[in-house]
């Protein structure tokens, strides 16, 4: 929470921590955004269970209210959290995330592949997925990267490009910069 404050803090803008509320729904209802940074997804999704408040986020941000979210907090905005990169220190009730946006995002997407290392790489895990469900596509950006939406405009912003998966289709670049609406 204090890097959180003091990285922003340049904004003027009040930033507190939900567990510091006795009534998180209420604290969210009176909220003027949603900040949602890293951690593990599991654990994240998980608290957001306990405390009933997946409903509710994703009703307040489909009504107008701003969510920004990084890491953890970017991967729960999608339709579940499948393709997260982390692992699964608990069992949320669900993997089924905030549906902010119709598809899966893969924060931090990387293919780099440590010479000698066999193991799979993030496109081959992502392809796992796509495989078993071709309907739902994934986005993956990388490092310094961000999505934007604005009502029913999808950009992707920064100097890094993306990459598609879909069906049996893999690691298609999108340009930095582009126009991501059509996967609303």
């Amino acid at each position: 929470l204090t890097k959180v404050q003091t990285a922003l803090e340049p904004l003027s803008i009040t930033i507190n921590s939900i567990h510091q509320f006795a009534d998180p729904k209420q604290a969210i209802q009176d909220a003027a955004g949603i900040l949602v940074g890293g951690g593990n997804t599991f654990q994240l999704l998980n608290e957001l269970y306990r405390y009933d408040l997946v409903h509710l986020i994703r009703e307040q941000v489909q009504s107008g209210m701003p969510y920004i979210g990084w890491s953890a907090g970017s991967n729960i905005t999608g339709a579940s959290i499948r393709t997260t990169n982390d692992m699964p220190i608990v069992e949320p009730p669900s993997f089924t995330a905030l549906g902010i946006l119709p598809f899966q995002l893969n924060p931090h997407y990387t293919n780099y592949q440590l010479p000698g290392h066999n193991g799979e790489t993030r496109a081959q895990r992502l392809l796992e997925f796509t495989l078993v469900d071709p309907l739902t596509p994934v986005i993956g950006i990388q490092e310094g990267s961000a999505l934007w939406r604005q009502d029913e405009t999808l950009r992707l912003i920064g100097n890094e490009v993306a990459y598609l998966f879909h069906g049996k289709q893999q690691e298609v670049e999108i340009a930095a910069n582009s126009d991501l609406s059509d996967y609303l």
